[in-house]
């Protein structure tokens, strides 16, 4: 059996993350979970560096991305990833409270594989957490090392 690859949750609002964290839980994946508070956190896990210098190399399973974050933005972070050749295959998918049709619009165009608002409800919160972790960490087929490989 293969090791189950990371998961990347870039969320800055700390009950948002521990929800996510307590839905996974459910599906033994949160284990899996690696939390970074803002763009500039997920940006040094991707590329190695900075507190994660030490990591393995190899990209996440998924990125879980929250669009209004300090120091660099979800859309800014989409962009680096979804311009990085090496990087570009990691799906990522918005994980907001925004609903503004610019946000969607963008996230899109940017290249996002799928854009989630977030639900107010706790118990929608939680379920929705737990079908998308299962989804993109479990379910999916990522694409073959070759191409993660291919830099």
């Amino acid at each position: 059996m293969t090791m189950m690859k990371p998961i990347l949750l870039a969320e800055d609002n700390p009950r948002d993350a521990e929800l996510a964290l307590a839905a996974m839980e459910e599906h033994h994946i949160a284990d899996k979970v690696v939390v970074c508070h803002d763009g500039a956190e997920a940006l040094d896990y991707l590329y190695c560096r900075g507190s994660f210098r030490a990591r393995p190399h190899g990209n996440p399973a998924v990125v879980f991305l929250d669009l209004k974050m300090p120091k660099v933005d979800g859309l800014e972070v989409l962009r680096i990833i979804k311009g990085d050749p090496d990087l570009k295959p990691i799906p990522v998918v918005m994980l907001t409270s925004s609903r503004e049709e610019q946000d969607l619009a963008r996230s899109y165009a940017l290249g996002a594989n799928a854009y989630v608002v977030k639900p107010v409800e706790f118990h929608q919160f939680i379920n929705a957490v737990k079908e998308l972790g299962v989804f993109w960490g479990v379910i999916n087929e990522p694409p073959p090392a070759a191409m993660e490989a291919a830099s």
